[in-house]
């Protein structure tokens, strides 16, 4: 047992779930409290309206008819996934329904499904006390379908209650659950309905299907992306020896590169001048040539590579 959520409890748990919630009218205050008591909540129910056309069922709901006035839940579930706000107190939406199936909820000690109920509307318990109620527009008729915004819609508002109030899914049930003289929900089954809130609640309000997947780093990475990354980063370390660093403290790719190939270039002159002296001087050794004239050869063998080293 609980007491019913207030509205900015109830908009605030909606929302951290993902729900795209539309507030109507003087929903806040819209109620059937004069009738009859609302609370404490031991559950949520899900109906189906038997309508067509998000606006005249939100009409329909908000307002009831001749014989039922409104409002008929406290929110209704559109195909497109919103959640329409039309009252908030004790609503027309469960009627009499069978104690036993009132029990079980409350405690969760029910299995797939809860007892099948022998009581309906004339006869019950009175569940719009006890119960949260949910409109979704559907024809109920077994053909109409059940888009995945309106069904994903449906599975967060009851998992957005059951956290509220640290329920399982074993506290949402459909209408035909509760009374004997009912169907609705009609084209999906409650156990699976249950099945999806119970998912949920094993991941934070946030959580969207699929989300909780890991992710290639490099998913979505395009050749562009990596040259911009690496040709048009502002500014990064340059070589701390490098001549011109004083007069180029931000570095960027072109340069370190230019300077790296600067290092090579120069480095290739130094080596091709000791391989060329060594050679020079093994030579003139061999000849006994006396010391000006091995220097001579040395020095011109080094001025021969170098000169070849620049030009290629």
């Amino acid at each position: 047992m609980a007491a019913p959520l207030s509205p900015d409890r109830v908009l605030k748990a909606l929302r951290a779930e993902g729900v795209r919630v539309v507030e109507v009218g003087s929903w806040l205050t819209h109620n059937r409290n004069s009738r009859g008591p609302w609370g404490p909540v031991n559950g949520s129910i899900v109906h189906h309206t038997v309508t067509k056309g998000t606006a005249a069922t939100v009409t329909m709901v908000r307002d009831g008819y001749a014989d039922l006035p409104g409002p008929l839940c406290h929110g209704m579930i559109a195909k497109d996934g919103r959640v329409h706000m039309v009252g908030w107190g004790r609503t027309n939406h469960a009627g009499g329904g069978d104690p036993k199936v009132l029990a079980r909820v409350a405690a969760e000690d029910y299995g797939t499904r809860p007892p099948a109920p022998t009581r309906g509307n004339a006869n019950g318990t009175d569940g719009n006390a006890h119960f949260y109620g949910w409109e979704c527009e559907n024809l109920g008729d077994g053909k109409d379908p059940w888009p995945k915004a309106q069904y994903d819609a449906i599975v967060r508002v009851q998992a957005a209650l059951c956290r509220a109030h640290k329920w399982s899914a074993k506290s949402v049930i459909g209408h035909l659950e509760w009374s004997n003289d009912k169907i609705d929900p009609r084209g999906f089954t409650m156990p699976k309905l249950r099945a999806d809130v119970s998912e949920r609640l094993k991941h934070p309000a946030s959580w969207n299907p699929g989300s909780d997947q890991e992710e290639d780093p490099m998913a979505g990475i395009t050749k562009r992306d990596i040259f911009d990354a690496v040709w048009k980063t502002d500014a990064i370390g340059g070589p701390a020896d490098a001549a011109d660093h004083s007069t180029n403290p931000t570095w960027q790719p072109q340069s370190i590169l230019k300077d790296m190939q600067a290092r090579i270039r120069s480095m290739d002159r130094r080596m091709a001048a000791q391989t060329a002296a060594i050679t020079a001087l093994a030579g003139q050794l061999g000849t006994g040539a006396d010391t000006a004239t091995i220097a001579t050869a040395v020095e011109a063998a080094i001025n021969r590579a170098v000169t070849d080293k620049v030009g290629a």
